[in-house]
């Protein structure tokens, strides 16, 4: 089946579900040229049974808020593939979740996780309630009652969830106390756990510090020095706070955070200082972006993302189809020589293509923000080996692994005039290990 057709097919199948047909678009385009080179590959009809996930689980959560009254959410878990590995991926809990958010993350996820060299599948949940202006007690019970509609499908060895957007070490907490006394065991079930029970160092800050890793081996290849470097950093999570951390401690300057309702672009330069007030504003007090630009005296700019702002490097860090045709043209004529995701698919595919015209270092998050479940899957061989490794053996790792990712999207994405297309060589790389595993072991 030709890829157009597979496409066509996909669309026919799943015709509401946008965000899922972009991701697998992609992925389709950019391998076609090396599956006509695997003929045994069309014969098998692995691109179709890899494109649509082994299982998913749809389930009601029924919660109670704290006036009493009884609340109604929908639940899912995709576990997309567990070819080379348990299935693995986060949990998001935002209003704006659904199957077709959840069947591109874990489809994403899949390659992403063959991309890091350990054994893990590509799994994904989550749920459409969103933890904003809700109380601890109402955040905790919403947690296990998610856990009782997925527990049986969950496990050390069957599928690891973790944290993601609405789910941080609080959440994972929650979930896995209702886990470990549901399934009367305690097993590596959930990464992203309290280091008092079984968390790795460095998983908090393992994505936004593998991004930054990652832009680093792509300013390699082009003899640029990170130092003195404007950064345009989206978002105010987790990804985005250990980002600008490491940026700063590399030498480069931070100028813009974001959130849903607004963001704010700060020309002196986001310090360790101004970034310590905006860890506490997000993540004890929940507070707003706009409270940064109230005690700092810097631009806000309500409703709106920081593309438009002169920088010289673009970090997206907050979630899909965040950057567009239009904010990508800002960028380009502002001078941007690199854009590095730390949010997964947060670049339109129009976006991708003015990137690529430009020739610039454009790296996509399969690869760019591996390092948050990269840190994972070592939190899992630690928990395997009942152990805990130090910052710096974690940190080694971490390293290794992106340089290692960077490598091969250099290996399978470096076309004729020497340009390295990331996105080509990032889904080549991650597709042909998942390919070559599926293959062996058979039509399953």
């Amino acid at each position: 089946m030709k890829h157009s057709e597979i496409i066509e097919l996909l669309r026919k199948r799943f015709p509401n579900e946008p965000e899922y047909q972009q991701a697998v678009v992609e992925v389709v385009e950019s391998i076609t040229e090396v599956y006509n080179q695997h003929p045994e590959f069309a014969k098998a009809n692995l691109i179709e049974r890899l494109i649509i996930p082994d299982k998913i689980h749809t389930f009601r959560i029924t919660w109670i808020d704290d006036n009493g009254n009884v609340q109604t959410n929908m639940g899912y878990r995709v576990q997309h593939n567990n070819a080379i590995g348990p299935y693995k991926g986060g949990i998001r809990f935002h209003s704006s979740v659904s199957l077709s958010i959840l069947k591109f993350l874990a489809f994403e996820q899949t390659f992403k996780n063959a991309l890091t060299t350990l054994p893990m599948g590509g799994a994904k949940g989550g749920s459409d309630f969103s933890p904003r202006g809700k109380s601890q007690n109402e955040i905790m019970r919403f947690c296990q009652a998610y856990v009782e509609g997925v527990w049986k499908n969950i496990g050390a060895n069957l599928d690891v969830p973790a944290g993601d957007i609405g789910v941080g070490g609080r959440e994972v907490g929650y979930m896995y106390g209702k886990y470990k006394k549901l399934a009367d065991e305690f097993t590596g079930a959930f990464t992203g756990k309290g280091r008092e029970f079984g968390g790795s160092i460095l998983r908090p800050e393992a994505t936004g510090y593998g991004n930054v890793y990652f832009l680093l081996e792509m300013l390699k290849t082009r003899n640029i020095n990170i130092k003195g470097k404007r950064c345009l950093v989206s978002g105010s999570g987790n990804v985005a706070q250990y980002t600008c951390e490491k940026l700063i401690e590399m030498g480069a300057i931070p100028v813009s955070l974001s959130d849903s309702d607004g963001y704010i672009y700060d020309p002196e330069g986001i310090t360790t200082e101004k970034l310590q007030f905006v860890m506490e504003l997000k993540n004890l007090y929940r507070g707003r972006i706009r409270e940064y630009a109230e005690e700092f005296g810097c631009k806000y700019v309500a409703g709106g993302r920081p593309w438009t702002e002169k920088a010289d490097i673009a970090l997206p860090s907050a979630t899909q189809n965040e950057l567009n045709k239009s904010d990508a043209e800002a960028l380009m004529k502002n001078g941007i020589i690199a854009v590095s995701e730390g949010a997964n698919m947060p670049s339109t595919p129009e976006a991708i293509e003015i990137f690529q015209q430009h020739k610039i270092l454009y790296a996509p998050g399969k690869a760019a923000n591996a390092g948050g479940v990269s840190v994972s899957g070592l939190e899992m061989t630690q928990n395997s080996e009942r152990y805990s490794w130090t910052a710096e053996q974690v940190d080694e790792k971490l390293k290794w692994i992106m340089s290692n990712i960077h490598e091969n999207c250099v290996k399978y994405g470096t076309e004729t005039d020497g340009y390295i297309n990331y996105v080509k060589g990032a889904n080549i790389a991650g597709f042909m290990k998942v390919a070559k595993a599926m293959m062996m072991q058979g039509v399953v």
